[in-house]
């Protein structure tokens, strides 16, 4: 999961797929049997993972998904300027490539590259745009992007643009966030830029329907990861022993999303076993909530500046385009 790979390369060597598979048992296990059990949202993205979350976008409660494409909409011609044509356009977290693909007709990148750790699902969605767009030059990497960032050489170096929507950089504390930004700001040279999306501080009882929704495909998304740790590291989770909790801790300015055992339950696998209490909990996600002003900060502290903002009329969203700072 954690390796590049072009759309059309040939699959990992079986040594170095070994070695990632390790990686993501240790780290997985480490979290499981942490104190406060805990597990990278990284790994709400499986196939499965990926398709509840094209139809938790879909929900009315959950405003982020049209939010941001009113936004884009709206102000995309505003966005392009601002821009330029000819960027090599990033695309991280790309799944089915739609937001990247209504911006095509404005931005007209010259070379289109879509990241997502879900790679299987990533070739699908890039084989369909490209049949669409022809004339850009595309490919796919299947990456972990979230503790470290390759790409290869194939990437033009010039005018990268990274494109981070969804407000997906919530799901990284404060300082993680900062950090994960100067990756990208060491990834673009003087000329490159960031288009990101965020989510802005509001009710909590918006939040908390958003990520909690009445019909319960959140849910389903949650307790999928259950299902794809146990393919990950050989567990035996049973889904119906969990429910899934999503709320909004307005002091610390995040949701929080967690799996909370029904009933005394013990979970094994082959690195590792455990015994979760009735009640007591996995957390497998936070999303952040910002203020413009306070995540303006952040990008300031990671080499960036904020050169342009837009915003929905009720202040929920904020789409920001911020370029490199000169070194």
């Amino acid at each position: 999961m954690s390796e590049a790979k072009q759309v059309s390369d040939a699959p990992i060597p079986p040594s170095r797929a070994a070695r990632a598979g390790a990686a993501i048992i240790a780290e997985i296990s480490a979290g499981l049997l942490a104190p406060r059990a805990a597990t990278s949202p990284k790994y709400l993205y499986d196939a499965l993972g990926s398709r509840l979350f094209e139809a938790i976008c879909e929900l009315p409660e959950y405003y982020p998904t049209r939010t941001e494409a009113a936004i884009l909409a709206q102000y995309g011609a505003e966005i392009a300027r601002a821009v330029g044509a000819g960027a090599t356009l990033i695309d991280l977290g790309a799944g089915n490539c739609a937001k990247a693909a209504s911006l095509f007709p404005l931005l007209h990148p010259a070379q289109y590259v879509a990241v997502d750790i879900c790679y299987d699902f990533l070739r699908e969605s890039l084989g369909r745009l490209q049949q669409r767009f022809p004339h850009i030059e595309m490919s796919g990497l299947g990456l972990d992007f979230s503790s470290r960032l390759e790409l290869p050489g194939t990437v033009r170096a010039d005018q990268r643009l990274f494109f981070y929507p969804g407000s997906s950089i919530g799901n990284f504390a404060p300082e993680q966030a900062i950090a994960f930004l100067r990756r990208l700001r060491a990834n673009v040279c003087d000329d490159g830029a960031l288009l990101i999306g965020i989510d802005l501080v509001k009710d909590s009882a918006t939040l908390d329907a958003a990520y909690d929704d009445a019909l319960g495909v959140t849910a389903a998304f949650n307790l999928n990861l259950l299902r794809h740790l146990n393919q990950l590291i050989g567990a035996d989770f049973d889904v119906r022993q969990w429910r899934h909790r999503g709320f909004y801790d307005a002091a610390a300015q995040r949701v929080e999303m967690h799996l909370e055992a029904r009933t005394d339950v013990e979970v094994r696998w082959p690195a590792g076993a455990r015994r979760f209490a009735c009640g007591e909990r996995i957390h497998t996600e936070d999303s952040y909530k910002y203020t413009r002003e306070g995540f303006v900060g952040l990008l300031g502290q990671a080499g960036f500046s904020a050169a342009r903002t837009w915003t929905d009329p009720a202040q929920w969203f904020a789409v920001i385009h911020a370029r490199a700072i000169r070194h």
